[in-house]
């Protein structure tokens, strides 16, 4: 008995010991981050250069009070939960689509999943100057077929939505890839079972190939909501938060806050709100994933 508690005490100092560089990596690039944000969040000012004074929690006093606080807020989990949405039914039906017997298949994965490498400058070029309302082709088509002209980029009613569109085409791409792995890696055994006791198609993608993928729809939510909440990139470069703050997105918010007014302390205020509002969705999504799944 000894003998053995030794071994698993050695054990446990071995797994110990091989644990200390991710330890390590953990404090220095996440938890000492974190811990510096809310220490500048208790500043008014450029804390992290010395201009500053203590506010204590007056920051988040301030931006809870804060109208545009709010109004970026709701815009941002719009666009995030509306773009997630629309990614993982966007991905998931082309990953159906393209894991069959189909020609050129292959092509059709690189081209789609292409949109997700290019550079957002890239894609707020090209995107601008399809959508511009007096010489963009997407008009141009609209009136050559009798309908009229609409200004995409500029409507408060429109600007959202195409934002959140243009989101989806980059982002599709990656989501399709993940789902055809996982796809690719269910038994075929399950559908010749599922065959042999008369499932239609249809039954057998709802009753056998979604149960079998929500590990991997649990991933591509979290990933595409973590990611969608911190956007800044495409209302920085494709709309500038307007028109009147329709496509502020929270981080281009904090990221004026911070590098246009200087104010670093507020900044960083906001950021760790956001961090708390990530953890908290991030949390309940693995609640809702993690139920036990019934065929």
């Amino acid at each position: 008995m000894a003998r053995s508690m030794t071994l698993k005490t050695r054990q446990a100092i071995t797994a110990y010991l091989l644990l200390i560089p991710a330890i390590f990596y953990f404090l220095i690039y996440f938890f000492y981050p974190i811990a510096l944000e809310f220490w500048a969040s208790l500043f008014r000012g450029q804390p992290l250069i010395g201009e500053s004074s203590f506010a204590g929690l007056s920051n988040y006093v301030e931006a809870i009070g804060d109208r545009r606080v709010r109004q970026s807020l709701v815009v941002t989990l719009i666009y995030a939960f509306g773009a997630t949405g629309a990614t993982v039914v966007t991905g998931l039906g082309l990953a159906a689509l393209l894991n069959g017997p189909i020609r050129g298949s292959t092509f059709f994965r690189a081209v789609i999943f292409f949109p997700y490498i290019i550079s957002y400058v890239i894609i707020a070029l090209m995107w601008k100057s399809i959508l511009d309302p007096y010489t963009g082709i997407l008009n141009g088509a609209l009136v050559a077929l009798g309908l009229p002209p609409q200004n995409w980029l500029g409507d408060v009613d429109t600007a959202l939505p195409t934002l959140m569109g243009i989101t989806v085409w980059k982002d599709a791409g990656y989501a399709m890839l993940i789902y055809l792995a996982a796809l690719q890696s269910i038994p075929t055994t399950f559908y010749e079972a599922a065959s042999i006791d008369g499932a239609t198609p249809m039954q057998q993608f709802r009753y056998l190939t979604l149960p079998l993928l929500m590990p991997t729809t649990l991933f591509v939510v979290v990933i595409s909501m973590i990611t969608h909440l911190q956007e800044l990139a495409p209302a920085y470069l494709i709309t500038n938060g307007g028109p009147a703050d329709a496509t502020q997105l929270f981080g281009f918010f904090v990221f004026k806050k911070a590098f246009f007014e200087l104010n670093i302390g507020y900044a960083s205020a906001l950021s760790f709100m956001m961090f708390l509002l990530i953890l908290a969705i991030t949390a309940v999504q693995f609640k809702l994933g993690s139920r036990e799944i019934k065929y």
